[in-house]
């Protein structure tokens, strides 16, 4: 479900690379669109999906951890190096056997940096 959420404000509020969702944490690759502040886009990223995902648990409070660790990705070296780190992470996790499959996991294969 929160996956959904984030790939409906693809090319609306910006333009993403990748996602990947883990039980109390997100990572996302994306770059806001020119009239969004990062700060907005994350917050409605987040604070949207928390509220959906307390409602279908019906409980109230933190899904995400609180700190927003955000980067600016200055080459293609780097942009790949934070991909692969996100694929990774469900696998480090032991949430899946191949990250490519996992549930949590979506890539706009026309932005693939691996590709």
């Amino acid at each position: 479900m929160a996956l959904e959420h984030f790939k409906l404000g693809d090319e609306v509020f910006y333009t993403m690379i990748a996602v990947i969702v883990m039980p109390d944490h997100v990572h996302v690759l994306l770059t806001p669109r020119k009239c969004y502040a990062l700060s907005r886009v994350m917050k409605g990223f987040k604070g949207v999906a928390a509220h959906k995902i307390n409602a279908l648990r019906g409980s109230v409070g933190h899904v995400w951890q609180d700190e927003s660790y955000d980067r600016i990705v200055r080459n293609d070296k780097e942009l790949r190096r934070f991909f692969r780190y996100m694929l990774n992470n469900p696998l480090k996790k032991g949430l899946c056997e191949y990250p490519w499959t996992y549930h949590g996991w979506y890539c706009n294969q026309a932005m693939n940096p691996l590709e």
